[in-house]
């Protein structure tokens, strides 16, 4: 059984939920799986297998999920690895989500890529009116952003399956 931590550093509970439910999906599969935001956690050690997740603001992760590789770089490189990234391409109008995408090609690159993660998803997570200053909920809807929840739990799920069956196929043991 593989042991997996699901980490996450959250701004407003959209990302923690999303990590919470691939922590169970993947202890239902037979992992032992621990959750734990970034901030909480002091060793990596144990852990056969990482799956971390991050909110972005202004155009990068949340300074916790940029410490906590920083810290654990080492150790992370080491391990078999999973990041997500929860933002606002879906809350986008068409014209716009293009850029969205090439903005989390950037973020990518500078949050996980040197670590060498198996995968990277980008999920769209939750917007609501009170996350932005009341000009920004102008600007916001003036391109054309929406607010809601835009997470897709089947995407999500999808995602995490294609975990299981690769941390199964990789047969870790702790």
């Amino acid at each position: 059984m593989a042991a997996v931590l699901v980490a996450y550093a959250s701004a407003h509970g959209s990302t923690e939920e999303i990590a919470s439910r691939i922590a169970v999906r993947l202890a239902a599969g037979d992992a032992d799986v621990d959750l734990s935001r970034t901030t909480e956690l002091r060793d990596v050690g144990r852990y056969d297998a990482v799956v971390l997740g991050s909110a972005i603001h202004d155009q990068q992760w949340l300074p916790e999920a940029v410490a906590f590789t920083t810290r654990f770089r080492l150790d992370l490189s080491s391990k078999s690895l999973w990041a997500f990234s929860v933002g606002l391409p879906d809350t986008l109008p068409g014209p716009l989500r293009p850029f969205a995408m090439r903005e989390e090609a950037k973020i990518r690159a500078l949050a996980v890529e040197s670590l060498h993660p198996r995968g990277h998803r980008l999920f769209s997570g939750v917007v609501r009116t009170e996350h932005f200053p009341p000009l920004s909920r102008v600007l916001f809807r003036a391109v054309g952003g929406r607010f809601g929840d835009f997470r897709d739990w089947e995407e999500i799920d999808r995602w995490t399956d294609d975990i299981a069956a690769a941390l199964h196929g990789d047969r870790v043991t702790p």
